[in-house]
């Protein structure tokens, strides 16, 4: 097996993330994120429409009928419609959409018919608990990751995979930040599967580092990583390649309602499968990991089995 020395390019890694860092916390730092309704609060409408409801029409109607602002989106199929108008309508107002929407279609399609399937308004008091739950659920998700890996692997580990979760966070963050992408409830959600996904790839990376650790008494740190995450860069790159896949389908073909849940997991499962190697792997060797603090603890009086090929 030809070994690949990653750990060789990790300085060259190193400034790719930190520019990848600065510019997303200043973006972050200066246009924040596009939050959604589920944050900002605002109504919610959803209708039906008896034939094909061309959206391109219903956002113009909107507009010179004084909905500035409104995001008109399909879902479902193409008779359903959901409409968001942003803080500083009433749920009243909301329900006064139907009565235009119904004119504008009898217009165009006489004898066509608009459903109200549902309307609700989102207070900006529910928005800023969500956002502020969302915040402490991302923490505390980070807080147990670390426990977890300082138990099961050793606390240069622990940090390793938490800075690269901390760096897959912050620049997936940093994209819908700069492209101004809706940051919304399935947004979030797929940033806790981000997480769960870029921690699980780190793991099958240090259980290989551990292995070998053990396994190769004479090599240098250094030489164990490389090995290591050469001999899993297969299981990495298949696995993320079919995720990647089935991601991408959903982005194309799964219609706005999810896209940005697809989007976020496009790019964090790229920068995530990325951290893995020269973030997590790459922060354990700075923090100067040995063979010494992953061996098995001998008991007195019985040998330790050499393990050096």
């Amino acid at each position: 097996m030809k070994v690949i020395n990653f750990m060789g390019q990790r300085k060259l890694a190193l400034a790719f993330s930190v520019i990848l860092l600065i510019v997303s916390i200043g973006s972050l730092a200066t246009k924040q994120l596009n939050w959604g309704l589920d944050f900002t609060g605002g109504t919610l409408v959803e209708v039906h429409y008896s034939s094909s409801a061309d959206l391109t029409a219903i956002r113009g109607t909107l507009e010179t009928k004084g909905f500035a602002g409104a995001t008109v989106v399909s879902f479902g199929s193409d008779r359903d419609v959901m409409i968001r108008l942003p803080q500083g309508y009433s749920d009243e107002q909301g329900a006064e959409l139907l009565g235009i929407l119904q004119q504008a279609f009898v217009a165009v399609e006489p004898g066509g018919t608009v459903e109200l399937r549902r309307s609700e308004f989102v207070g900006p008091q529910v928005g800023d608990e969500l956002r502020e739950q969302g915040g402490l659920a991302m923490l505390l998700a980070l807080g147990l990751v670390t426990l977890y890996v300082a138990f099961r692997f050793q606390l240069k580990f622990a940090l390793g995979s938490v800075a690269a979760l901390i760096h897959d966070v912050v620049i997936t963050l940093g994209f819908f930040s700069v492209t101004g992408m809706e940051f919304d409830l399935t947004v979030l959600a797929a940033l806790m599967a981000v997480i769960g996904y870029s921690l699980n790839d780190t793991i099958v990376v240090f259980d290989r580092i551990r292995e070998n650790f053990r396994k190769i008494r004479r090599a240098e740190p250094e030489e164990v990583l490389n090995i290591s995450i050469t001999e899993t860069l297969d299981r990495t790159l298949v696995t993320s390649g079919t995720t990647l896949l089935v991601v991408i389908a959903l982005a194309l073909f799964g219609g706005e309602m999810i896209f940005g849940f697809a989007i976020t997991l496009i790019v964090g499962i790229t920068i995530g499968t990325y951290s893995s190697i020269y973030v997590a792997s790459a922060m354990a060797l700075v923090l100067g990991v040995t063979k010494e603090d992953l061996m098995i603890p001998v008991k007195e009086g019985v040998e330790q089995e050499d393990l050096t090929p």
